[in-house]
C-alpha cells in the first residue's frame, strides 16, 4: 500500500554500505528533509540507518535484474513515485589491463556501467509517465585524465560518463534531468575495497617490478587531504536538488587539477601521470 510522502522528494541511491560515499549522500538527503531509499547487497551494510523513518532500507544487487525489480516494485508500492535515482554503486579494481583476469574486468563493468543501465531501464518509464525526474549517475576523476594502474576502472567510469552525455539529450523530451557527479578523491571505504580487490588477482608477471606502484594506486584517493564524505555529500545534495540540477558536477581533491589535465596536450598528460604513478 502507497505510503503518503507529503510532497518530500523520493531519492533511491544505490551502494549505500556505510563508509561509502552513497552512505554519505543518504544521510545528506535525509537531512534535506527527502525520503530516501537506501539499497545496499546486504541491508545489514546499512544498519544504523534501520530505525530512522526517513530512510527505507532494501536490499538490491545492480548486477541482478530480479533484484532491481523487486527493489523497484517495493519502492512504487511504498511511496508510488522515484523523484531521484542516484547511481552511485560501484566496484574498484586495480592492476595492468594486460594482466587483470578478464573475469575482473567483467565483473566491473557490470557493476560500474550495466548497473546503471539496468536501473535506468526499470526506472525511466515510470519517470516518463509523470514527465519529471532526475537521473544521477556517480562517475570518477581518473576518467578525465586515464592513468596505469586502474584501466578497467577507468574505463567503465569513463563509459559512464559518455552515457550519461547521450542520456542528458535523450530523457530531455520527458522532462528528466541526468547529471555526471564527478567525485574527487573522497574520503571513504574505497581504499579498503581496492585493496582487497587487488590482494585478489594473480601474481604480475610482466608487471612484477611495478608491484609497490600498482598496490599504491589501491589507497591514492585516501590522502591525508582527500575530502570528507559529508563535505561532498552536502555539497552534491544542494546541486541536485536545484530545480535545474547540472548536467556535470564535479567537487573534491583533485577534482580542479584532473579537469585541467583533461585539457592539456597527452605527451604533457602521459608525463605527469608516469611520474606521479611510477611507470
Amino acid at each position: 500500500m502507497e505510503v503518503e510522502s507529503y510532497g518530500r522528494v523520493v531519492v533511491m541511491i544505490t551502494g549505500c554500505t556505510k563508509g561509502g560515499i552513497g552512505h554519505a549522500l543518504a544521510r545528506a538527503f535525509a537531512a534535506e528533509g527527502c525520503l530516501v531509499v537506501a539499497t545496499s547487497r546486504n541491508v545489514r551494510s546499512m544498519a544504523d540507518l534501520e530505525n530512522d523513518l526517513r530512510f527505507f532500507l532494501q536490499e538490491l544487487d545492480v548486477r541482478s535484474e530480479e533484484s532491481v525489480q523487486h527493489a523497484l516494485s517495493n519502492v512504487l508500492e511504498r511511496f508510488g513515485r522515484i523523484d531521484v535515482l542516484v547511481n552511485n554503486a560501484g566496484v574498484p579494481c586495480i592492476g595492468p589491463v594486460a594482466e587483470v583476469p578478464l573475469s575482473s574486468f567483467q565483473k566491473t563493468f557490470d557493476t560500474n556501467l550495466y548497473g546503471p543501465i539496468r536501473l535506468i531501464q526499470a526506472v525511466v518509464p515510470h519517470m516518463a509517465s509523470r514527465k519529471k525526474g532526475k537521473i544521477v549517475n556517480v562517475g570518477s576523476v581518473t576518467a578525465l585524465a586515464p592513468g596505469p594502474w586502474s584501466g578497467a576502472y577507468t574505463a567503465s567510469k569513463a563509459a559512464l560518463h559518455s552515457l550519461s552525455d547521450s542520456l542528458r539529450l535523450e530523457l530531455q523530451p520527458f522532462g528528466i534531468d541526468v547529471t555526471t557527479v564527478v567525485p574527487g578523491a573522497i574520503i571513504s571505504n574505497i581504499g579498503n575495497s581496492s585493496l582487497a580487490s587487488h590482494d585478489e588477482m594473480p601474481e604480475w608477471k610482466l608487471y612484477r617490478h611495478f608491484r609497490s606502484a600498482i598496490r599504491d594506486r589501491a589507497t591514492l584517493s585516501q590522502g591525508p587531504n582527500a575530502t570528507p564524505g559529508e563535505v561532498f555529500a552536502k555539497k552534491t545534495v544542494e546541486a541536485i536538488l536545484k530545480k535545474s540540477p547540472p548536467p556535470w558536477f564535479t567537487y573534491g581533491q583533485f577534482s580542479t587539477i584532473m579537469s585541467i589535465m583533461y585539457h592539456l596536450p597527452l605527451f604533457i598528460r602521459d608525463f605527469i601521470l608516469k611520474k606521479a604513478m611510477k611507470c
